[in-house]
């Protein structure tokens, strides 16, 4: 790490986190990441051995823990790193007030869908299994079609066909799913202009926005045009 050479303990702070990549590691811990997997599948566009290297140096520096079992390794956040919840928070709402809308080069379907299987509504959900399949066209090859397949005991998030019956079929390109997400765009509005396509059955399609959660920033207000 460098230093700014200020005893300004913001100049102190950013020596830590304003490496590239950092916060976002601690915004996945947030989240409730613990595994070295499932970081990655947060951070995806982070490589392996960058990722290791910023748990290293949070953990030297006590924001992050390290804990061995006998079969793996998870990270979870000291007291330290759980205050950067005000910090992650704060950037969160100031980036949806006042950062441009996303562009092409901000759309990652790895990213969407992981943060979109992690906060489905399994209380809003019926009981047994439900198997929600979504088809980005504009993707990827490998990166077009996922399934989320949820029950009570929790979500997995599938890039291969799980095999199982599937309750609801939605199809949307990169950018409106991902902007319907972040809530740029309102769910209702975005079916109703035919981006976003559903294949259900009518109680299915009805309910199907209570089981998809959208982003926690999606309820910030964003300033009005011009302001």
């Amino acid at each position: 790490m460098g230093s700014y050479g200020q005893f300004c303990p913001v100049a102190r702070a950013m020596e830590l986190l304003d490496e590239r990549w950092t916060l976002l590691v601690v915004r996945e811990l947030l989240a409730g990441s613990r595994h070295f997997n499932d970081l990655r599948r947060g951070v995806p566009r982070m490589s392996p051995s960058l990722l290791t290297k910023r748990l290293r140096t949070l953990h030297d520096a006590g924001v992050v823990e390290r804990h061995e079992g006998p079969n793996s390794v998870t990270y979870e956040l000291t007291a330290a790193g759980r205050e950067l919840h005000h910090v992650v928070e704060a950037l969160g709402i100031w980036g949806t007030r006042w950062m441009p809308e996303i562009g092409d080069h901000h759309l990652d379907p790895r990213l969407l869908m992981w943060d979109l299987h992690r906060n489905v509504d399994l209380e809003a959900m019926p009981d047994g299994r439900t198997v929600l399949e979504f088809h980005l066209p504009d993707a990827k090859p490998r990166a077009r079609d996922w399934w989320v397949v949820a029950d009570d005991e929790g979500a997995d998030l599938c890039d291969d066909d799980p095999g199982y019956e599937i309750t609801a079929r939605i199809e949307a390109s990169l950018e409106t799913l991902s902007r319907v997400w972040i809530g740029e765009i309102a769910w209702d509005r975005a079916v109703r202009a035919g981006d976003l396509r559903i294949s259900a059955p009518d109680h299915v399609r009805r309910q199907l926005p209570t089981w998809l959660t959208l982003s926690h920033f999606a309820s910030v207000d964003r300033p009005m045009a011009g302001v």
